[in-house]
């Protein structure tokens, strides 16, 4: 299914596939410098590609938080990314209203994880024939994941992929329970490992999540190894000044090395 993504590359070379950006398009200029530079990476790694980017955040902790530069600026950039280098764009929606506009813009369409029961929201994503990506909700067994996967079969679209993002340990930390990525392949769609977003600790007293960046590449190396399609990294040149979820995010010129890495535990997983 991962082949069918338009403009999508390196689907033959064995790798896992990559969605990487920042967390949110803060601008056209640092959108474009992290593409061109993931892309020199991930064609010189032969790792399939889809560049991600939040047009807008319609979910953080506090009401002066960046919320996004403007829907339609932002979804032009990430139009522009995906003429520019070739490579697919992936981003979120957030109510069933945004579905078919977003789908003008981007490739694959992302359901955060706070939302993926909602009903509404699955179906208007399906009806747009794109490729569904849904984040299994932090909250979510993954065996439950399966009643969100048939809501956009059942809507007439078998382009379903899911996303592990952690789980909630307590009430201001996130926990990888690896058993839930087999658990989740027995849906018959690939099944990618949410890498920086399950190092966040959320509900922080001051209202900004925090994270485990110094963890990135150890929950990666396990999540190659124990046989995830696909991984998710949020990446910026300078995360302590992005403007979203910049305590969890990779530095980008850290992002070479372990990508190496990961493909070399994946070149020894594919031997057994």
């Amino acid at each position: 299914m991962i082949k069918n993504i338009p403009n999508i590359k390196h689907t033959d070379s064995g790798n896992f596939f990559l969605l990487a950006g920042p967390c949110a398009i803060e601008g056209e200029e640092i959108a474009m410098r992290i593409a061109e530079r993931v892309v020199e990476i991930t064609n010189k790694l032969e790792i399939p590609y889809i560049f991600k980017g939040s047009y807008r955040k319609a979910n953080r902790s506090r009401l002066d938080s960046f919320a996004g530069i403007g829907d339609e600026k932002a979804l032009k950039i990430l139009k522009k990314v995906s003429d520019t280098f070739g490579v697919p764009t992936v981003t979120d929606i957030h109510n069933p209203e945004e579905a078919a506009i977003a789908a003008e813009y981007v490739d694959v369409l992302q359901i955060p994880a706070f939302l993926c029961r909602q009903t509404d929201l699955l179906v208007a994503a399906a009806k747009t024939g794109k490729v569904v990506n849904i984040k299994k909700g932090q909250f979510l067994a993954a065996e439950s994941m399966k009643f969100a996967v048939n809501k956009v079969r059942e809507s007439g679209n078998d382009q379903v992929v899911l996303t592990d993002r952690g789980n909630m340990f307590g009430y201001q930390d996130m926990i990888v329970d690896y058993r839930g990525i087999p658990v989740m392949q027995e849906n018959n769609c690939p099944v990618v490992l949410d890498i920086t977003h399950s190092l966040q600790q959320p509900n922080q007293a001051g209202g900004v999540t925090g994270g485990r960046p110094e963890l990135i590449e150890t929950v990666a190396k396990a999540g190659i190894a124990i046989g995830a399609d696909g991984i998710f990294i949020e990446t910026h040149p300078d995360p302590a000044n992005a403007k979203s979820d910049g305590a969890n995010m990779l530095h980008l010129d850290y992002l070479e090395d372990l990508l190496t890495k990961l493909v070399a535990i994946r070149k020894t997983i594919n031997q057994f």
